[in-house]
């Protein structure tokens, strides 16, 4: 009777040291021969599939928290709302739109240098919503599905931009790099001329689509265990 135990047992040792350093199942002693003896017993894992109860995917997917995109990171209110007692940065306006053009095309502003304003926004108003022409502060659609605020000032949606988009800080209100960027923003909302409802901000130009980290590096999507 030993002597029948001993091959049983030797194929389940294999069956589960191959799964656990990421062998193929074709390679271990269950996939080759029959599975009869593999059975599963009450409460217990088969062997024969020791990924049935417990996907390697479902934890150590690098998309499910570290996607920039990702909708759940909500912005708060707070956070893009100047607060009490502080005011803009005065200083020369032809030197503060200068220098906000110069930032809306930097990729210094954004987290790792990933991206700009006009990474999005090509030619200054490509991609922008028609509500972008009203006067602020108004209603921003994404502003309101992100944290549920009605109205956001001019400077508080670049703030939100900083924050989501790009993935970076909020910057100090006092700060001469918010009010050059807000100068040089409303300078683009004066020349800006909406067409309708055809500024899709989903569209090719998403910076989302072709820089996601979770596209190709997915360790799940190829592998089929």
């Amino acid at each position: 009777m030993k002597t029948k135990i001993q091959p049983l047992r030797a194929a389940i040792v294999s069956a589960l040291f191959g799964a656990a350093i990421g062998l193929p199942l074709t390679l271990n002693g269950c996939a080759m021969a029959t599975c009869k003896p593999c059975a599963p017993r009450a409460g217990k894992r088969n062997p024969c599939n020791p990924y049935a109860a417990k996907n390697p995917c479902a934890a150590m997917n690098p998309c499910a928290t570290k996607n920039p995109c990702a909708a759940g990171d909500r912005v708060n209110p707070e956070a893009v709302t100047r607060p009490e007692g502080t005011k803009p940065y005065q200083g020369d306006q032809a030197a503060l739109l200068n220098e906000g053009k110069a930032l809306w095309n930097s990729k210094a502003i954004s987290r790792n240098n990933s991206m700009s304003c006009s990474s999005c926004h090509q030619d200054g108003t490509a991609m922008l919503q028609p509500d972008f022409a009203k006067p602020y502060p108004h209603h921003v659609q994404m502003v309101a599905d992100d944290n549920g605020m009605k109205s956001i000032t001019l400077e508080g949606m670049v703030q939100y931009c900083m924050l989501k988009p790009m993935q970076s800080k909020a910057l100090p209100w006092d700060s001469r790099q918010l009010a050059a960027l807000t100068a040089y923003t409303s300078v683009l909302q004066k020349e800006f001329k909406p067409v309708g409802n055809a500024f899709n901000p989903c569209a090719a130009r998403n910076p989302c689509a072709p820089k996601n980290p979770c596209s190709m590096r997915n360790p799940c999507a190829v592998r089929s265990y």
